[in-house]
């Protein structure tokens, strides 16, 4: 697995993605974020399940789609804080997901904004499974939500942050109070009262 920078926000990356294949695709072809993604070049692409018609060519100024990426962050500096870094859209190819592909990138990405000067990266989640995934990663639950009801987590750059259980589960408890489906209820269950997950994605309780 290849960590790629694809570059920072003031570079203009464009990442073309199949939107077959990945959540968010249309969010990466924009030029105003930057981005870093995991690339898998020796693996075939399976054979797709969606009968969506393929990404036509599109404009020439368009990169071509990039099969061999399997996960990918976009990500711009905070708007009142030039030493905060807040991660926008994280994607990884449907068919990976669960192998532990985000929470990796997203590591990766803490390491190359802690390099670049960053002293803080932040990002939003909207669900419980991306909680998780955020805390994999060494995020921890700040007590505060966006406009749109997302949970804010945050980790220094260069270190995971240090996140207490009494944090973590009041975090899940937001969640829990809210209309979820079924797949989310029976995670949240299964969680109840539970370590939060290293930064090496194990539970001390598992």
């Amino acid at each position: 697995m290849e960590f790629d920078l694809l570059g920072w926000p003031e570079d203009g990356p464009r990442l073309r993605l199949d939107y077959r294949r990945f959540a968010y695709a249309g969010k990466f072809v924009t030029a105003a974020t930057g981005k870093t993604v995991l690339r898998d070049p020796d693996e075939s692409l399976p054979p797709l399940d969606d009968d969506r018609p393929a990404p036509t060519g599109g404009p020439d100024s368009l990169p071509s789609l990039a099969e061999d990426v399997v996960a990918a962050v976009a990500f711009n500096e905070d708007r009142t804080d030039p030493t905060t870094l807040w991660l926008r859209y994280v994607t990884v190819r449907r068919d990976r997901r669960g192998d532990g592909l985000g929470p990796d990138l997203l590591r990766r990405t803490c390491e190359a904004a802690a390099d670049r000067g960053y002293e803080t990266v932040r990002i939003a989640a909207n669900n419980p499974f991306a909680y998780e995934a955020c805390h994999k990663a060494g995020f921890g639950f700040t007590g505060r939500e966006t406009g749109v009801a997302e949970l804010v987590l945050e980790r220094p750059a260069g270190a995971p942050a240090a996140v207490s259980r009494e944090t973590y589960q009041s975090g899940l408890d937001r969640y829990r109070a809210r209309d979820l489906g079924d797949p989310e209820r029976t995670f949240l269950a299964a969680r109840e009262g539970a370590e939060p997950p290293g930064a090496d994605g194990v539970h001390s309780d598992d």
